[in-house]
This record gives C-alpha cells, sequence and structure tokens, in this order.
C-alpha cells in the first residue's frame, strides 16, 4: 500500500493571489451596450443551437439576427476602442525612428483615422437609404442595420477627432512617448 502512496504524491502548489482593485474607472456607458448585445446574441446562438439539436426544430430566424448582433457587436467595440484609442498599431516601427517623425507619424495617422470614420459614416448612410429590402426571417428593413454601423461610425468619428486634439495639444502619445505610458491598455 505504501507503494501506492507513494507514486500519489500530492504536490503542494503556491498561488499568490493578486489584492489590487480592479479600475473600472475607463468603463462607459457604450461598454454596457456592448455587453447587453453580447449576452443578447450568446442567448439567440444558445436558442439556436438548443432548437435545432436538442428539439430537432430550428427556429429559422435565430441564424439571421444572430448576424445582424455580431455586426451590432463589432462595430460597437470598435467605438469603445475607438473611445480608448486602442485600435491596432504598428508600434514596432515607433520606436525605431526619431521623436519628430513619431509625432508626424501620429498626427497624420490619427488625422487619417478621423477622416475615415467620417467617410464610413457618409457612406453607410447612403448605404442605408439605398436599402428598402427586409430581413428574410422577420419583417425589419435591412437599412436598420446600416443606419445601425452609421450611427457607430458617426460616433467613432467624435472620438477619433477628440483623441486627434488631445494627442495635438499634449504633444504626446503612447505611440510618440512610449516610455511614458507604463499602462498597455492603449488609453492615453
Amino acid at each position: 500500500m505504501s507503494g501506492i502512496q507513494d507514486e500519489l504524491q500530492v504536490t503542494k502548489i503556491e498561488v499568490e493571489e493578486d489584492d489590487s482593485e480592479i479600475d473600472l474607472k475607463d468603463i462607459s456607458k457604450e461598454d454596457y451596450i456592448i455587453l447587453a448585445i453580447f449576452w443578447l446574441l450568446a442567448f439567440v446562438v444558445f436558442l439556436q443551437f438548443f432548437t435545432r439539436y436538442v428539439l430537432n426544430n430550428s427556429l429559422g430566424w435565430t441564424e439571421e439576427i444572430a448576424r445582424f448582433m455580431l455586426i451590432a457587436l463589432t462595430f460597437t467595440g470598435s467605438i469603445m476602442a475607438a473611445r480608448k484609442n486602442s485600435h491596432i498599431a504598428v508600434e514596432f516601427l515607433y520606436r525605431y525612428v526619431p521623436r519628430s517623425l513619431r509625432r508626424v507619424a501620429q498626427f497624420a495617422i490619427d488625422g487619417l483615422a478621423t477622416v475615415f470614420f467620417a467617410g464610413m459614416t457618409y457612406l453607410t448612410v447612403q448605404l442605408a437609404g439605398r436599402t428598402s429590402q427586409l430581413m428574410v426571417s422577420i419583417e425589419v428593413p435591412k437599412s436598420a442595420v446600416y443606419y445601425f454601423v452609421a450611427i457607430c461610425f458617426a460616433v467613432m468619428t467624435f472620438y477619433s477627432l477628440r483623441n486627434w486634439i488631445k494627442h495635438v495639444r499634449d504633444g504626446t502619445s503612447r505611440l510618440i512617448d512610449p516610455d511614458d505610458f507604463d499602462d498597455l491598455k492603449g488609453a492615453d
């Protein structure tokens, strides 16, 4: 019996507990909308799975609604990324160019992003205005989805412009002076 006990020795693992407080100061109203859309999407996808594989009688509207909710989640999440200034950037090159070039590049990128978001707002409003189709499974115009995306682009334009003004006013950002920003969250 002792041979089995020797083989089954229990190893004590020490786990460090992080007692630091969670910082929720950058949570905004838009973040709660994202959370609600996410859980609604999760419910619709679960409902689709349950009715298809457990009841063997799929609800027809769940697939289309899940697709449009995923679009809503994506663009609402992009609002959060624009607000926190955390969209993807190639930071590797910034470390090897002089600060003056990093500053010019940051301001140019901020300007291009703002113009891009504004242009996409205009284009999605145009697309929504020209769309007269109804969704296949429920009688809701597809233009509602496009108008929602246009609103998201408009809010992204606002946050991008705000970030651009802040970078011009302060003369710095996470990409211009990476050593001055300890956080890797992207909010600067």
